[in-house]
């Protein structure tokens, strides 16, 4: 059974971060460990109040029970971190974890239509842009690029555009860049990725569906580090993720105004492991 770790907050209500990747990645048959590195009472966005409690003394103590314990993972796969300090604390995670037979995926979650999320600094950029160098596959969106490239946020999105800023991000050091948000049209939204060692771009589309959904990048990133776990080629991968996003989407919008703070991923779960058995 291949194991997959993944590290990032807990909302304790709300659909993001671990508690859509948890039950994702094990829904395609893939055994899931955690390391949370804050628990929250809810998500930060839309609600008011929230508690929080940081973890980030917690990471290096779990890291070194497991090094004793002498565990492995075929994939390393990190989400929000929310502080520079958690950002190099993974970085030794993946020093620590690291071999020639797993893969790390970094989806660097910092921002979104062309800005930072609250509370975040050009320091955590930085922390993130060394993070991504250590990576095999970077997800960030279309804001997170720029701020990771040191470029201005455009609204434009092109092929070519598209194609300039996957060839920058592989600069980084990455292995595989993965681009999200990417639109050529107003009919359709999807991803792209680049294999900077055979010089080919990979492209998967679906209905774009124009409402704003709390947790949809997470989703992404947790199906396509699952299908990667389990031996899919760059293409497949991207195409899988870009489905079951787009699917729970459509599946969110007949309570779309009742279920403000996520998608309903959960009654898509059939139709992951369908793919996965494709």
């Amino acid at each position: 059974m291949k194991r997959a770790v993944t590290i990032q907050d807990i909302s304790c209500f709300g659909k993001c971060s671990l508690t859509v990747a948890l039950p994702i990645i094990s829904a395609m048959g893939i055994e899931t460990a955690v390391i949370p590195t804050a628990v929250l009472s809810t998500h930060t966005g839309g609600f008011e109040g929230y508690t929080f409690r940081d973890l980030t003394g917690d990471i290096p103590g779990i890291t070194s029970h497991w090094k004793k314990l002498g565990l492995g993972f075929d994939a390393i796969y990190t989400g929000y971190l929310g502080s520079p300090a958690q950002v190099e604390i993974v970085s030794d995670f993946f020093d620590s974890f690291n071999t020639d037979e797993n893969f790390i995926v970094v989806d660097p979650v910092m921002g979104d239509s062309g800005k930072l999320y609250s509370g975040f600094t050009g320091e955590l950029v930085d922390g993130m842009r060394r993070l991504c160098s250590k990576a095999d596959y970077v997800i960030p969106n279309m804001t997170e690029a720029s701020f990771l490239l040191g470029i201005p946020y455009s609204e434009e999105n092109s092929e070519k555009h598209t194609k300039e800023l996957l060839k920058r991000l592989a600069e980084l050091g990455c292995r595989y860049p993965v681009l999200t948000g990417v639109r050529w049209n107003e009919k359709e939204q999807g991803a792209a990725a680049y294999d900077p060692v055979t010089d080919t771009y990979s492209f998967s589309f679906g209905e774009h569906v124009n409402r704003h959904m709390h947790g949809t990048g997470d989703i992404f990133a947790s199906v396509f580090t699952g299908a990667v776990t389990l031996g899919k080629t760059l293409p497949q991968a991207l195409d899988m993720a870009v489905r079951f996003t787009t699917g729970c989407i459509k599946a969110t919008l007949p309570t779309a105004d009742e279920v403000w703070y996520g998608s309903c991923f959960e009654l898509c779960l059939g139709d992951l492991i369908k793919y996965v058995n494709e």
